[in-house]
This record gives C-alpha cells, structure tokens and sequence, in this order.
C-alpha cells in the first residue's frame, strides 16, 4: 500500500477518523480572515499598516510592517493552531495537496512570479536562499564563483563559505566606476570581460542596496547564455521583488532568491527561491525537507529519493513559525490585487520625485542613477561634510526615519515606498535641505 503523507508521521486512526475534516480546518480560518480590503487607492493601501503616524517611515525596505491582510492571515491561523495544534498543523501539512497549505503558498507565489508553483521553495530569508543554493551547486576545485565588489555580505559569505567547502575559488570585479553615471553597456561589457573558462556561476544583486542601482538582469543574462559555456546566473532579488515590475520567471536568472518581509510586505522570517525544474535538478539539498513524499518514502525504505532534485526537496524541513509562512500568501494576493505595474509606477514617482529634490540642493551628492530603468526604490545619497551617521539621526529628530547602507562605503539612504506620500517626499527633501545648510 502506498504512503501518505499522514501515514509517514503516524497520525493515530482515532484522529484519521475525526469529525473536524481538513476543509473545514481551513474553513475555519478562511472565515476568520477577511477578504482584501479596497486598493484601489493609495491613501487606502496607507491605511492597512499600523505604523506610528509621528514618523516618516522611508526605511519600510529593511523590514516592513505587516499590512492588516498579512497580520488577518497570521491571526487565522494562529489561532487555528492554538485552538488544535495537532490536528491542525499536522493536516495542512501532511493531507492530501487539496488541502496542503505549503502547497498553496507556493502556488499563490508563483502567479506573482510568473512561474509555476512546483518552482518555489520558501525560505525565511535571502540570506538563507543563497545559502542553499550556493552550498546546492556541484561546484568542484577549479571551478570559479565571480561575483561583485558591489554585493552585500550575506551574497559574499554565501559564496565564501560554500566555494571554501569545495575547492573553488572566488573572484570579486567592478561593474561600473560611478553608480549614478552607469550605463547597461558599461555594467555588461565590464562583467563580460571578466569571465573566464573557469568560470562556473556569476553572482550578482538585483537592486544594491549600497547605492540604489538597478542592474539589467535580462541583458546580463542574454551576454552569459551568448558564451560557449554560459554560467549559471545567482540573483539577489530582496529590493526589486515587489518594487520593480518584471515577471520574475522570464527575466533571466538561473536561481532567483528574495526575502519576501521587504517590498513585498511579507509576514517576518519569509523569503523565496525561484528555478525552473532543470535548475533545481542541479542541485543538491543542504537541510532535510518536510515537503516532499518521495523524501520520506525513500527514508522508510532505506534508499535515496529517486529522481531528480526538486523545489520541494530543497525547502528547508523542520518545525518554523507556520503562521508566518503560511500567511505569506496574504501578502501576494495583497500585491496582485494592487497590481505590479500601478505598484512600481508609484514608487517610481516617489523615488523619482526625491532624486530630483536632491540633485537640486547644493552640496547634496546624489549615489543613484535618475534613469528608473537603473533604479528601483532605494536613493543612496551623501552631503558634503557631515557622516552618514549623522545625516540619518538628524533626519530623526525631524521625525524622519531613514537608514545607512552597511558597507565599508557608507552612504545616507531614503527609500519612498507605498506607505509614502509625495507630500512626505517634499518633507524629507526639507530636512536634507536643513542639514546641508
């Protein structure tokens, strides 16, 4: 007889035999959830989230606050959970995949993406996305990982920590001389010339977080796949994904990985992968998975999974914060009902009205490009004379929260975001105006 899911975690009959049914568990949640607000406009999107009105949040990329949608979700099903625990996580993880909520995320995701739903494994984070892709490529002594000197730490110890493990080496190379003056012929012909026959992936960020510039992920990927041996393409997506509109699963990239509690507006602690199935079959799992049967079946019966890698098999197992991961699709739908376009339209306003208020005042020096097809939601800017340091708590005691990029090259950062208004934008630009004198 074959094995379900349910059978490998031996659930007692008594409990396969309750009267309180899968569907009604989840219908239980569904109805303590309402259906998404109106986002049909902006002071109604401003409205789901319960930040202090004192302030101006333009540092909602380092981590968001939940909007009502996303905190409704977790409150479902935290109290689903707390009202039957086994029953109910046991059930929306091991039933049948009508009713496995992992399932639904991954394919609520995807429609967002673009893709299909057996290409997203979730993670909590992007540092832990590179991680298991990095540590997952068969990569061997000689083979060589180039990357970045503009890349944030967590891209550049992934690769450390995963080229040391086995040989390889690393290699770190300039894209651009000036952030703000960089071109897409500048950035793929410099990447281009610094590829060798060795090497083997090409790391590299989406939007840095350092500078604000947006890198052409489509043409950097059309360059690699024109060479004799195209490396595999890594892209640290954390500040496009839900500010940039772009469908994910078309834009190029080999492996896709992205912390979802930014733009995206995601419950804490969640973040994707994405690969299409020949990728993910290159791969080889770092932390045992909770997700897929053949892992299990093959775990009773003393053997290796058969067949290839997987989406599934890559997802990190173990017990995790459910609600929070589960609720993920609450912040999916959420942006799917506003609408990528309309959502990187407005940020693009918004950023674009701020680079143009900095570019105007002296002594400002402006790190982002103005082209918003190289920038997407961050300006990176310095003013003459005073540290970064100091330029971000000025700007809070004028009740204007902003942030420094962590990198050896500090810089100021602010970042317009939907929980903004243009009028916001216009105050924060006096604050900077104040401090440049």
């Amino acid at each position: 007889m074959e094995l379900t899911r349910r059978q490998l975690f031996a659930a007692p009959a008594a409990l396969a035999a309750a009267t309180l049914l899968p569907g009604r568990l989840l219908a239980a949640v569904t109805a303590q959830t309402p259906a998404l607000p109106d986002l049909s406009t902006w002071e109604s999107v401003r409205g789901q989230f319960a930040l202090d009105p004192a302030y101006c949040h333009f540092a909602s990329f380092f981590i968001a606050s939940h909007p009502a949608p996303v905190r409704e979700a977790l409150e479902g099903y935290r109290r689903a959970m707390d009202a039957n625990p086994f029953l109910f996580v046991e059930r929306a993880m091991f039933e049948d995949d009508a009713h496995n909520l992992p399932l639904h995320v991954c394919v609520e995701v995807a429609a967002y993406l673009g893709g299909r739903g057996e290409d997203v494994c979730t993670t909590r984070s992007t540092t832990e996305g590179l991680a298991l892709v990095y540590h997952g490529l068969p990569l061997k002594a000689g083979d060589e990982v180039l990357t970045t000197v503009h890349d944030h730490y967590s891209h550049h110890e992934s690769i450390r920590l995963a080229t040391a493990r086995c040989g390889a080496s690393t290699r770190k190379v300039a894209l651009f001389r000036t952030s703000h003056d960089a071109s897409v012929d500048e950035i793929v012909g410099n990447l281009k010339a610094a590829i060798r026959s060795q090497t083997k992936v090409v790391g590299v960020t989406w939007v840095h977080s350092s500078t604000g510039i947006r890198l052409p992920i489509r043409e950097i990927s059309a360059m690699l796949r024109s060479l004799p041996q195209a490396p595999w393409l890594v892209v640290d997506g954390v500040h496009g994904l839900g500010a940039a509109d772009e469908t994910i699963a078309d834009m190029g990239a080999d492996y896709f990985c992205a912390g979802t509690h930014k733009w995206m507006f995601g419950p804490r602690g969640t973040g994707i992968v994405w690969a299409n199935a020949a990728n993910w079959a290159r791969l080889q799992p770092l932390v045992p998975n909770f997700t897929e049967l053949e892992s299990y079946v093959a775990w009773t019966k003393d053997r290796a999974p058969a067949g290839p890698c997987n989406a599934a098999r890559m997802t990190p197992g173990g017990f995790h914060a459910f609600e929070h991961q589960w609720a993920l699709a609450a912040a999916f739908r959420m942006h799917g009902q506003m609408g990528r376009q309309r959502v990187a339209a407005r940020i693009t306003a918004l950023n674009d009205r701020l680079k143009q208020g900095l570019d105007d005042l002296p002594k400002v020096k402006v790190h982002t490009p103005r082209s918003a097809a190289l920038s997407a939601g961050l300006v990176a800017f310095e003013i003459e004379g005073v540290r970064p340091n100091d330029i971000v708590k000025q700007l809070l005691a004028r009740r204007i929260i902003a942030s420094t990029s962590p990198y050896a090259v500090s810089y100021a950062r602010l970042a317009p975001s939907l929980v903004n208004t243009p009028a916001e934008v216009d105050e924060a630009l006096r604050a900077v105006r104040a401090i440049a004198g």
